[in-house]
Parts: structure tokens; sequence; C-alpha cells
């Protein structure tokens, strides 16, 4: 299956909601994920531009996507940010293919 790697970050009213009441999310992305036959392997806090980063499995892009609407439909975050990670077995069928493709630079 795919592997998707999310970056986000909670509103300052999600924040809020935190602090006077923590909790640990990992449950809920586990729920989210496996809604869709998809599995959690990790959930990460972070200082910088994001608060947190999640690494899923899912079983194709729109099953993905269907957690990703779900949860920016919710609220609590934004951003949320999500790409599809490739196995160096694909990125290297990929660069195969690319050479069957005939780009032209512009101008050229």
């Amino acid at each position: 299956m795919p592997l998707y790697l999310t970056r986000f970050s909670y509103t300052p009213e999600t924040w809020a909601r935190l602090l006077d009441n923590p909790e640990d999310r990992r449950q809920a992305a586990q729920t989210y994920i496996e809604s869709v036959g998809g599995r959690l392997h990790g959930f990460w806090y972070a200082f910088g531009p994001h608060d947190g980063y999640t690494l899923w499995e899912a079983p194709d892009n729109v099953s993905m996507a269907a957690v990703a609407l779900a949860i920016t439909a919710g609220g609590a975050l934004s951003p949320l940010e999500t790409t599809v990670l490739m196995s160096v077995e694909e990125t290297m069928e990929a660069m195969g293919r690319a050479q069957q493709v005939r780009y032209r630079p512009p101008g050229a």
C-alpha cells in the first residue's frame, strides 16, 4: 500500500482546547486511517513550520484523500499537507520511463 506523509498545524483554538484538556491524538488518527483500510505508522509533534507529522499507509490516493478531507473539514488543523511517498523501486521505474518522454524545454 502507498505511504503518505502529512504535515499539520493546529489552529490557536485547537491548542487552547488541548491545553485545557490534554489529549493523545494518536488513537484518533489511527481510527481515521483504519476506517478506510489503512494503517498509522507514526505520529510526531515538532518544532518548526508545522506542529506535527504523521506517516500513514492507505489502500490508494482516494482513500487517503477521504481521510485528509474529513480531517480538514473538521477545522482543527490549518494547514494539513499530504505528500505521497514513493519507494526506491517506484522511483527507479519512473526514471526508466522518463527516458521515453520526449520533453523539450521552452524556447529550445
